[in-house]
């Protein structure tokens, strides 16, 4: 793999930028952030490392992202909540064609109007960023949540 120039390091941090917003605050914009034949998955940290196959949530593919969010704001039954992503520390782990691997740290956070604020989950990402469009798309994402459990249940993207 290739280093990579400031412009496309900057580009990149601007995109992570850019996936807390929306998926805080335009959440139905969030499969338009991934490739059509994207993978996302949420997986503890244990099963990371033993590299077991065993995710929290997986969709492959840009449809099952789209249904995802349909299910969130139509179909499933929660308590109505406030999302906000803190993403951070982004480095880059090296470019192979037009793809390029990073590593981020990130802490979400959920509010409720009648019980306040609470972590509901900290970790890294581990992404494969496409970039031969105009815009950068996630072609892979995978979310590492420390620990081995998060409260309640996960509704909302890490």
């Amino acid at each position: 793999m290739e280093l990579v120039a400031p412009d496309l390091h900057a580009r990149i941090c601007a995109f992570y930028d850019e996936y807390g917003f929306v998926c805080d605050d335009e959440i139905e914009r969030w499969p338009d952030l991934f490739t059509d034949d994207a993978t996302y998955k949420i997986v503890s940290r244990e099963n990371h490392e033993r590299e077991l196959p065993l995710p929290t949530m997986s969709c492959d593919g840009r449809g099952m992202l789209r249904d995802r969010v349909t299910s969130m704001l139509r179909t499933s039954v929660y308590v109505p909540r406030q999302i906000r992503h803190l993403i951070a520390n982004v480095r880059i782990t090296g470019r192979e064609d037009e793809r390029v691997g990073t590593i981020a740290n990130f802490a979400v956070f959920e509010s409720f109007e009648d019980t306040g604020s609470r972590i509901l989950a900290v970790g890294r990402y581990y992404d494969l960023i496409a970039t031969s469009g105009p815009e950068l798309r996630f072609k892979e994402k995978v979310c590492v949540y420390d620990g081995n459990l998060v409260p309640g249940s996960i509704i909302y993207p890490l």
